[in-house]
């Protein structure tokens, strides 16, 4: 099983900031990306960035200069910060978990697959 937690989602004025973590628990063996993307009523889930295990970056070319993803030292962890936010960031954002694989300790689990968190609703206000 592998569960993806997010946090720290929420109301903001245009300007402000706000920083998104994603945790991912379970038997992972490794993740080769995680990252974030929104989603708007009506439309289809849009990138907004990634990051990749050894620490390279993509990003919406919408957000750049403005946002920041990195991943902690053990990689199950990653964070966007979001500064300098315009109200068209509003929507939920979707942490995602790329590439994973999984193992129980002794055995290695066919793979790899991708897994989603559950959405965190961000809204920015003009």
């Amino acid at each position: 099983q592998v569960h993806l937690a997010e946090s720290g989602g929420g109301l903001v004025q245009a300007g402000g900031s706000l920083r998104l973590s994603c945790v991912v628990s379970g038997d992972v063996f490794t993740i080769k990306h995680m990252g974030w993307y929104r989603q708007v009523p009506g439309q289809q889930r849009q990138l907004v960035a990634t990051i990749g295990e050894g620490g390279g970056t993509e990003y919406a070319d919408s957000v750049k200069g403005r946002f920041t993803i990195y991943r902690l030292d053990n990689s199950l962890t990653a964070h966007l910060q979001m500064d300098r936010l315009k109200p068209e960031a509003t929507g939920v954002y979707y942490c995602a978990a790329k590439g994973v694989y999984r193992t129980d300790g002794s055995y290695y689990y066919p793979g790899p697959k991708n897994y989603w968190g559950q959405g965190t609703q961000d809204t920015v206000s003009a």
